[in-house]
């Protein structure tokens, strides 16, 4: 790929996508239902700059979904742009510290927002909590640095 923003974006989105697909398995084998914290965050954020999410009942509880969604999406192809643009910056670390750093990253993107408008308190979240949160992200970033170091030419390449 020409760019490392784009190689790091697809990387990214890649990378989203092996979070919702851990997430949905974990949905599924533990019959648990999907987390409202993102339309909660979104919410919450709506009301804070001031503006309103149209509609009422099941159609406005739809755009909160929506939007909180498309932030998760926006998340992690914003990560795994920087994460790109990082790697064209010389910083060449191997898959599994990429993992665990773009990991993280995501993690905290998606995390610190909640913690700080009072959506969810990770300090309260029990074990089976954490792994929730631990595994889609972890494989999150996984796929994105793999995607990335897959995707990037090596630098005696690069122009």
């Amino acid at each position: 790929m020409a760019s490392p923003i784009l190689c790091g974006a697809a990387a990214g989105a890649a990378g989203t996508t092996a979070l919702n697909a851990v997430t949905y398995l974990d949905m599924a084998l533990r019959g648990r239902p999907a987390s409202s914290t993102p339309e909660q965050t979104v919410d919450r954020l709506a009301r804070l700059v001031g503006v309103r999410v149209p509609g009422e009942g099941k159609q406005r509880e739809a755009r909160l979904s929506a939007i909180g969604a498309l932030l998760g999406v926006l998340t992690g192809t914003g990560v795994g742009a920087a994460y790109g643009i990082a790697r064209s910056l010389g910083w060449r670390p191997s898959v599994a510290t990429g993992a665990l750093a773009t990991g993280l990253v995501a993690m905290a993107g998606a995390n610190a927002p909640m913690a700080a408008l009072g959506v969810s308190d990770p300090r309260t979240w029990s074990f089976a909590d954490w792994v929730s949160d631990i595994a889609p992200h972890l494989a999150f970033g996984i796929v994105t640095a793999a995607t990335c170091a897959a995707t990037s030419r090596p630098a005696e390449e690069t122009p």
